[in-house]
């Protein structure tokens, strides 16, 4: 078995993605694309994995449940790991809601809203947290 041809000093991205269909397609849209995938499907297990992981950046849905959504990943970033603040994207199907709208524009974080094509997620996390070597 060989392992796929990623240099070591790449991080991971983490994506937070309730939807196993949605999780499934973003996932394999990064791994082709070269970046290498931790993937958690609520805002806790997310906030778990952040206090002890090292990531490039993080890929979250703003609705995820469990009782912390994007919004509030991105404050406890900015709080706690602030060198992962700017490399953080939304993914969204609910770009109209006023709670949504809010969040981006307090973050300015960018968002991705679904449904979306694959070159323009990729587009967004090149230019947000750097090419995949």
């Amino acid at each position: 078995m060989s392992l796929p041809a990623t240099k070591p000093s790449l991080l991971p991205v983490l994506l937070i993605e309730d939807e196993p269909a949605v999780m499934s397609y973003v996932q394999a849209a990064l791994e082709r694309s070269g970046y290498p995938v931790v993937c958690c499907d609520s805002g806790v297990e997310a906030l778990r994995l952040l206090e002890n992981g090292s990531f490039l950046g993080v890929v979250s849905d703003m609705r995820t449940p469990g009782g912390v959504d994007g919004g509030q990943v991105h404050a406890w970033i900015a709080q706690h790991r602030p060198d992962l603040a700017g490399r953080v994207v939304f993914i969204t199907g609910d770009i109209a809601n006023e709670e949504t709208v809010a969040t981006l524009r307090q973050t300015g974080a960018p968002c991705v809203e679904k449904p979306f094509r694959v070159q323009q997620l990729i587009d967004v996390i090149s230019s947000t947290m750097g090419k995949a070597r």
